[in-house]
């Protein structure tokens, strides 16, 4: 989940039940140990993403702890605030815990009008600079699969030119930019003009953009729903991939009817094929955070603790499946 909300693309919020993991048996316990000391991705704790509340940095370091997460959510607005003793003393106790950074969001909206992304751009220096300083170097956003008033080639020239700007800024800094394309089919015909969607077309932007520092958020559901494939991940570099989102899909309806806002913990239901999805990226060396984004109204209704628990649960269950 990013710091942008993306929610106005989507529509008919829907309950959807919380799976436990219907594939925690799809490799037996040794076999999970294994697999277990061969990933070098992490499991990692973004609060907003599962309907957790926390209040500062601090706050979510100690969510993660408690319940076993092994990386979180960089929160850019509360670093930037720290002094050195304070980032120190932070780094000093998330290394004691085992813990270390995931992405941050892009603070800037790159979507709306030019004074807004003006206003974004301005800040972003600073807060880029917070980022650095605690040692965080992957950030990630999101792209609109479709546009009321731009064209495909309008939306991707402007594209290109924001996008240009803000990695320009972040590679000062030492940050790699991952690109989200939405997949779901009910989104990309949403508004009057669809655009990029797919791997291959988000490929062509960041290739157009070429600051050298802009890869991927790779999410399960939209590789599924685009219909990309193991071929596609493993076409990639690690370098390339700043985060990964996991999710599931609910039971009994075809693709096309699915609502982006409406998915499962991951591995809940094995509609996603999250054994192909997740050994592509272990193939390629991914070793950065890999997130819980199952827009699950029964889940976000829980508690903090519950919540988390559930989460760290069917993330472990998903890295199973890892060879």
């Amino acid at each position: 989940m990013t710091a942008i909300n993306r929610r106005k693309f989507l529509a008919d919020a829907a309950l959807a039940a919380t799976g436990t993991g219907l594939l925690a048996n799809a490799v037996s316990a040794q076999d999970a140990g294994t697999a277990k000391a061969a990933r070098k991705m992490t499991i990692n704790l973004v609060c907003g993403a599962i309907g957790v509340s926390a209040k500062s940095q601090v706050e979510v370091n100690a969510l993660a702890h408690k319940h076993g997460f092994e990386s979180v959510e960089a929160r850019p607005n509360d670093l930037v605030g720290m002094s050195d003793d304070q980032l120190a003393a932070l780094r000093g106790e998330m290394k004691e815990q085992g813990i270390v950074f995931g992405a941050s969001s892009l603070p800037v909206d790159f979507r709306k009008s030019e004074a807004v992304f003006r206003d974004g751009v301005a800040k972003l220096p600073r807060l880029a600079n917070g980022l650095q300083r605690a040692g965080v170097t992957r950030m990630g956003t999101w792209l609109a699969p479709c546009s009321s008033d731009l064209t495909y080639v309008t939306n991707f020239n402007q594209h290109v030119v924001r996008l240009r700007e803000v990695t320009t800024i972040l590679k000062d800094h030492g940050i790699l930019l991952g690109l989200e394309y939405v997949g779901t089919q009910r989104s990309l015909v949403s508004r009057k003009f669809p655009f990029l969607h797919t791997m291959a077309e988000t490929k062509q932007l960041i290739e157009f953009i070429g600051t050298g520092n802009v890869g991927f958020v790779l999410d399960s559901w939209h590789w599924w729903q685009a219909g990309d494939t193991e071929a596609d991940i493993l076409s990639l570099k690690a370098e390339q991939i700043a985060a990964v989102d996991l999710n599931d899909a609910p039971i009994g309806l075809r693709k096309e009817e699915h609502y982006d806002n409406q998915r499962e913990l991951p591995a809940a239901t094995g509609v996603i094929d999250l054994r192909t999805f997740l050994n592509a990226l272990n193939q390629v060396g991914y070793d950065g955070p890999v997130r819980a984004e199952p827009f699950n109204a029964k889940l976000r209704a829980l508690d903090n603790d519950p919540a988390c628990a559930a989460t760290v649960k069917a993330l472990r269950e998903s890295m199973e499946l890892v060879w």
